[in-house]
């Protein structure tokens, strides 16, 4: 059986009497694009920066590539590629420019550097601004060229923190085809997000909270696991009342999906009388259908179970 290329067990990490990372258990296979889910304060952030080696773990093994993080420091930072949520590019240097000095920092033969840079490229979609000053590019840009950097001296693990947060929906949307694509190459990719979207993009996920794992696997075996009885409320101005929905007894939760609300309820047999009430509430026709739950509906349950 083959061992797993990312391997953390029993892994804690504390900031003064704040405990970070709470008896980590979590594997990633070899050429796997594996989730790290969970709102700011998860311990995604931690975990990663113990990964690639930046801090040391209070106590656990850990492992990359069976290399192990306190005592093969060197080895692992030179097989794997690490983006940050806010990655030092060097605005008065051109997108070129970047990448040559990433890939001299990591030490990439000078004869392979043009070549590796061609294929960033294709990847990307950079090469037109290539002379371009990486100050004057727009965030999804930036962002592009920052994994072209990371993926300069071809690293067998790939490890990005929220890569995609406060970049445009579209720009996302390049961002993540091209993780897909490097997949496809065999490239181990451990990505970190809030985003739900982005979530079910994984083979396998880990949802984090207060620095433990509450749960984790595919994303689709994960919802359709989830058994409890949602139904999607739709009308018009429906966010004001959320509050006074909530409250109704019978509806374990209310969120607010776009201008719809997703209401988990205790028992599908109520339905009827709870609609009543929320009629009585809202003053006006709305319609409500039972829908499929989705993967955040199960995040907001499990959050909301730990709190």
């Amino acid at each position: 059986m083959m061992l797993p290329i990312i391997s953390i067990k029993n892994f804690s990490k504390s900031f003064g009497g704040t405990k970070a990372v709470e008896n980590l258990d979590l594997d990633v296979e070899r050429g796997e694009l594996f989730g790290l889910i969970g709102p700011d304060g998860a311990g995604k952030t931690t975990t990663i920066r113990t990964l690639v080696t930046l801090i040391p773990p209070d106590s656990g093994e850990i492992s990359v590539n069976n290399f192990n993080v306190k005592k093969d420091i060197r080895k692992i930072r030179s097989i794997t590629g690490y983006m940050p949520q806010r990655f030092s590019l060097y605005p008065d240097l051109s997108v070129n420019q970047n990448l040559v000095f990433f890939a001299n920092l990591f030490a990439v033969p000078k004869k392979e550097i043009a070549e590796r840079k061609k294929r960033l490229f294709k990847f990307s979609n950079l090469e037109p601004f290539a002379g371009r000053l990486a100050g004057q590019l727009s965030g999804g840009m930036k962002q592009k060229l920052a994994l072209s950097c990371t993926l300069i001296h071809n690293p067998v693990v790939l490890i990005l923190d929220e890569p995609t947060t406060g970049v445009d929906p579209v720009s996302r949307n390049e961002f993540w085809t091209i993780l897909k694509e490097l997949k496809k190459e065999g490239v181990t990719i451990l990505v970190s997000t809030p985003y739900m979207d982005e979530a079910i993009k994984c083979d396998r996920i880990a949802i984090m909270h207060e620095g433990v794992v509450l749960a984790g696997g595919k994303p689709e075996t994960m919802t359709a696991s989830f058994k409890k009885h949602i139904y999607k409320l739709t009308g018009r101005d429906l966010i004001g009342h959320i509050n006074s929905i909530a409250l109704i007894p019978g509806i374990l939760s209310v969120q607010s999906f776009g201008d719809s609300l997703h209401l988990t309820l205790a028992d599908s047999k109520n339905k009827d009388v709870l609609s009543e009430k929320i009629e009585n509430i809202l003053g006006r026709s709305f319609q409500m259908e039972p829908v499929d739950p989705s993967l955040e509906d199960l995040f907001i349950a499990l959050i909301e179970g730990k709190s």
